[in-house]
C-alpha cells in the first residue's frame, strides 16, 4: 500500500448547508433495482449503505411523474409507495453517518408505453434513433407527443411535488436532472426542440423550461437544497448540439444568482475552455465529473484527475463507476488500494444482489 493520500480532495468543505468532511460525491447511476412499479427495495438501501462514506451521494434518477419513466425498475417519487422506500434508503445512509440528494430525471422521448404504459412525451414529437429496453426486449422508440404550454406547467408542478416527497423521504436536497439527453435536455438542444414558441429557438428560449424547473423547485424546498445537472456536447440519447459555448453559458447565468446548492458539470476536462467560462460565471459550488476516470482501477490516476479538477476551479468532485464497484472506495483512495474490477455481462442493470451489493470491502488493515 501507499502512503495515505493527501491533497485537498481530502479536506472538509460546505456544500449549500451541509458540512461535508470530503470532496468525493457519488454520482447518481442507474441500476435498475427498483420494484416494477417505482418502490425502492431493500436491496437499494444495503446498497447505498455501503458507500456511505461518501461526501454525498446522489441517488440514482426517480421519476417525478408516471410518463416520466426511461426503463424497467426505474425508482420513482410521485407516489407515497415510493416515498416510503426512498425513506429506508436514506435512514440505512443516515445510518453509516452519510448524506443523499436524490436526482429527479424526467425521460421525455426516452421512455416507452411497454414500461410506463404511457406514449412518452417531449417538447417536440420526434423520436429517439434507438432502441428502448422494456421488459419484453429491446423496442423501436415511438414518436412521442408534443407538450402543450399547458402540460409543460403541470410538468413543472410534478417536479416541485416530487422534490417535497424528495425531502419528506429523508434527503437532504435534490438534483434536477437537465443532462444526458432526457427531457429537460431535449428542451436544450436544438435536434430535439423544434418548437416556435416561447420555449424553443433561441437559447434563450431554450433554457426557460429548465430555469423554469429549478426556481419553482427552489421556491418549494429552498435553493439550498437544489442542484442542477448538465451535460454540454454530450450525443447520448440522440442528442446534438449546435450552440454548446452559448447555451450553456446562458443557463449558468440565469441560475447563478438564486442560491443554489451546486452545479453539477458532466465529463468535465480542466483543458476545456467551456469548463472554465461555467466556473467564472458561476459563483456557487461547482461539482465536476472527469472525463477520463470513469473505468479507472487506479487510484493514483483517479485523484490525480480529480486534484486537476478542484485546481481548475471544481469544488466537488463527483464519481459514478468507482463508487459503483468499491464500497470503501474513499478508504482506497487514501490509502492508495487498487479498486475492484468491474462485472459487465449486464450485471449493472438486470436486477438482483450479483453485481450491486456484492462487490468486496478491504479487511480490516492498519492505514
Amino acid at each position: 500500500m501507499t502512503t495515505t493520500a493527501t491533497g485537498r480532495l481530502f479536506t472538509p468543505a460546505r456544500l449549500g448547508e451541509l458540512e461535508l468532511s470530503h470532496r468525493l460525491v457519488m454520482a447518481p447511476l442507474t441500476r435498475n433495482r427498483a420494484a416494477a412499479d417505482g418502490t425502492p427495495t431493500g436491496l437499494m438501501a444495503t446498497y447505498y449503505a455501503q458507500r456511505a462514506t461518501a461526501g454525498l451521494i446522489i441517488a440514482e434518477a426517480a421519476t417525478p411523474n408516471p410518463v416520466g419513466q426511461t426503463y424497467p425498475n426505474i425508482p420513482g417519487i410521485h407516489r407515497a409507495e415510493h416515498v416510503a422506500g426512498w425513506r429506508q434508503v436514506t435512514e440505512a445512509v443516515q445510518q453509516g453517518g452519510g448524506r443523499m440528494f436524490l436526482q429527479l430525471q424526467h425521460g421525455g422521448r426516452v421512455g416507452h408505453p411497454d414500461n410506463s404504459g404511457l406514449t412518452p412525451v417531449a417538447p417536440s414529437p420526434i423520436a429517439l434513433p434507438e432502441t428502448i429496453h422494456t421488459p419484453n426486449g429491446r423496442r423501436e422508440a415511438v414518436v412521442p407527443e408534443e407538450l402543450t404550454v399547458d402540460d409543460i406547467q403541470r410538468t413543472v408542478a410534478d417536479f416541485v411535488a416530487a422534490a417535497r416527497n424528495a425531502v419528506v423521504a429523508g434527503f437532504a436536497g435534490v438534483e434536477v436532472h437537465s443532462a444526458n439527453g432526457y427531457l429537460l435536455h431535449q428542451f436544450l438542444a436544438s435536434n430535439t426542440n423544434r418548437r416556435t414558441d416561447a420555449y424553443g429557438g433561441t437559447a434563450a428560449n431554450r433554457i426557460r423550461f429548465t430555469v423554469e424547473v429549478v426556481e419553482a423547485v427552489a421556491a418549494a424546498i429552498g435553493a439550498h437544497r437544489v442542484g442542477l445537472r448538465i451535460s454540454p456536447a454530450n450525443p447520448v440519447n440522440g442528442i446534438e448540439e449546435d450552440d454548446t459555448a452559448v447555451l450553456y453559458p446562458a443557463l449558468a447565468t440565469a441560475l447563478a444568482d438564486r442560491g443554489l446548492a451546486y452545479l453539477h458539470i458532466v465529463r468535465s476536462d480542466p483543458a476545456d475552455p467551456l469548463l472554465r467560462r461555467l466556473r467564472d460565471g458561476w459563483s456557487g459550488t461547482l461539482i465536476a465529473n472527469p472525463a477520463n476516470s470513469g473505468d479507472s482501477r487506479d487510484p493514483a490516476a483517479i485523484v490525480s484527475e480529480a486534484e486537476a479538477l478542484l485546481a481548475a476551479g471544481a469544488d466537488f468532485i463527483a464519481l459514478g463507476r468507482a463508487f459503483l464497484t468499491t464500497p470503501d472506495l474513499i478508504r482506497r483512495l487514501r490509502i492508495g488500494a487498487p479498486l475492484n474490477e468491474i462485472r459487465e455481462g449486464g450485471l449493472m442493470y438486470v436486477g438482483g444482489a450479483e453485481g450491486y451489493i456484492d462487490y468486496p470491502a478491504l479487511p480490516d488493515i492498519a492505514a
